[in-house]
């Protein structure tokens, strides 16, 4: 029972670390492989070849955008590109500034430290970051009490790039400290088509370009969606018709996840039924409507809201979320009143309801 066990544990690990491998044969390289984004590309070229040229470490970067769109990506290309080290982690793994000290102290210089979703850092943990940013050593307190002394701890030159999908959730000290800010846009059909070209070479499918532009349609702008479902249309593919992807396939693959033509799927579509719906086309916080919906406040805000925004199906107010005219007309409706007449169904109790607060705009667009 035992080493029956202890082999399901090593195949599943093994499985993990395929998956794992293929996952990062996925993502390019070089700068030259990333096809998109080229206005923040060509910024950090210039930093990485103006760096190359004085033969000093990269200034610090700061990448934020909605998840998926390649920032940890553009780190290793980054990293790659100066022939230094990249070392990752996330900032939830960051809990106390012991664990901070460790992990800048075993950098060497002209590293590259890649720090994901950087805005859940501790605030006492990030308080240690200013002094290594900016002048490269860290006060430590050793002791505590009578004993309590500070020890400091000088540091070699590194490159610290934060990855967050919530800028606005960065102090302005630590935000400040980053020399080059990105921020990453969505991707269009013919961008994300280009990237699943090359992923289908990656994964050995056959496909027309016509079927890969079906899916860089439905992916909603985001090359992690738009490579997860080539994957799903490959299997469908070849358990349904043949090995070979083509656009009405790849179409009736989608269809069965109900993904439309709009990229919109389940729960984009239950939660603006639900504003015009349950909440009959009025304003409604954000508390209320993950209630509604059945799901957290901060996917709704992460994952679902941006890519609604941005192809107009949804609006945000100071009085909350509401349905814009194209996203009743996919419902067969019109509006009742004009929006700016709408009275709040749900007042705003605090920051966190309301619909447009400095806070909420920040993580959201």
């Amino acid at each position: 029972m035992d080493m029956n066990h202890q082999d399901s544990r090593f195949i599943t690990s093994e499985m993990n670390a395929r998956e794992e491998e293929l996952d990062q044969s996925l993502r390019p390289q070089e700068f030259g492989d990333f096809p998109g984004q080229g206005s923040v590309k060509e910024q950090l070229q210039i930093m990485v070849a103006a760096a190359n040229r004085r033969k000093e470490s990269l200034n610090h970067i700061l990448l934020s955008g909605p998840p998926g769109l390649g920032k940890t990506t553009l780190a290793n290309i980054i990293a790659n590109a100066c022939g230094r080290q990249l070392k990752a982690t996330s900032g939830p793994v960051i809990e106390k500034p012991g664990d901070l000290a460790g992990l800048l102290s075993s950098l060497d210089e002209g590293d590259v430290l890649f720090i994901d979703e950087i805005h859940r850092l501790p605030r006492q943990v990030e308080e240690y970051l200013y002094s290594a940013m900016e002048d490269f050593h860290i006060d430590i307190m050793v002791d505590s009490g009578v004993a309590a002394r500070s020890v400091r701890v000088n540091l070699p030159h590194f490159c610290l790039i934060g990855a967050t999908t919530r800028q606005g959730k960065l102090s302005a000290p630590l935000r400040d400290r980053f020399t080059m800010k990105c921020r990453m846009a969505y991707y269009s059909p013919g961008e994300l088509q280009t990237i699943l070209i090359r992923s289908a070479k990656v994964l050995k499918v056959e496909a027309e370009g016509e079927g890969l532009l079906e899916i860089a349609r439905r992916a909603r702008g985001t090359p992690r969606i738009a490579n997860n479902l080539l994957r799903w249309v490959r299997d469908f593919a070849l358990v349904r018709h043949s090995a070979v992807i083509t656009r009405p396939i790849a179409a009736d693959a989608l269809q069965m996840l109900n993904i439309d033509r709009d990229g919109l799927d389940e729960m984009d579509n239950r939660i603006l039924e639900t504003i015009i719906v349950k909440f009959r086309e009025r304003p409604v916080g954000l508390k209320s409507l993950a209630v509604a919906v059945g799901e957290e406040e901060e996917t709704i805000e992460d994952v679902y809201e941006p890519y609604l925004i941005q192809e107009g199906f949804l609006m945000r107010t100071p009085g909350g979320r509401v349905v814009t005219e194209r996203a009743l007309k996919r419902f067969g409706r019109s509006h009742a009143n004009p929006p700016s007449r709408q009275p709040t169904l749900f007042p705003p109790q605090n920051e966190d309801e309301e619909g447009d607060s400095p806070a909420g705009s920040n993580a959201s667009l």
